[in-house]
């Protein structure tokens, strides 16, 4: 089975990591553009602290160069860093440490997917394997 499964880890790596880039880009155009259902209590652009600018920035143009698989690990690395400080921002004061009841679900499993896709890179089927830089030109994250 797992011979079998293996010959589509390229494609399940990218499918893996362009949903999860998905995922991060769509939270930026809400801060930034109040797409996707708004900004939380209908503040305008010029209400939002400083701090959601910059995750909105970091979120739509992250969430591209993952999808695309471009500077893969270093993006990855910086939005790992991102998830990991919102839910101690945004999550914890709602509820504690348990993501169930604090709502931070999807801000944990961004995290560590992105931490996953720093140690591993772009994959075979990106930009930076395209180009021939860093980890992204690896075959599957295995040592060359």
């Amino acid at each position: 089975m797992q011979r079998y499964l293996g010959r589509f880890e390229a494609s399940a790596y990218t499918l893996l990591r362009v949903v999860l880039a998905f995922l991060y880009w769509s939270h930026g155009p809400k801060w930034l553009f109040g797409w996707f259902g708004g900004r939380p209590g209908g503040m305008t652009f010029e209400d939002l602290p400083t701090r959601f600018v910059v995750a909105g920035v970091l979120e739509s143009v992250g969430g591209i160069l993952l999808a695309l698989g471009l500077f893969t690990s270093w993006v990855a690395f910086l939005a790992c860093g991102e998830m990991a400080v919102a839910y101690f921002i945004a999550h914890i004061p709602r509820g504690g440490w348990m993501p169930i009841i604090n709502g931070g679900e999807i801000t944990v499993a961004l995290c560590f997917g992105f931490l996953y896709i720093a140690t591993r890179g772009g994959g075979p089927l990106s930009l930076d394997a395209m180009f021939g830089s860093g980890a992204g030109a690896r075959p599957s994250g295995r040592s060359r």
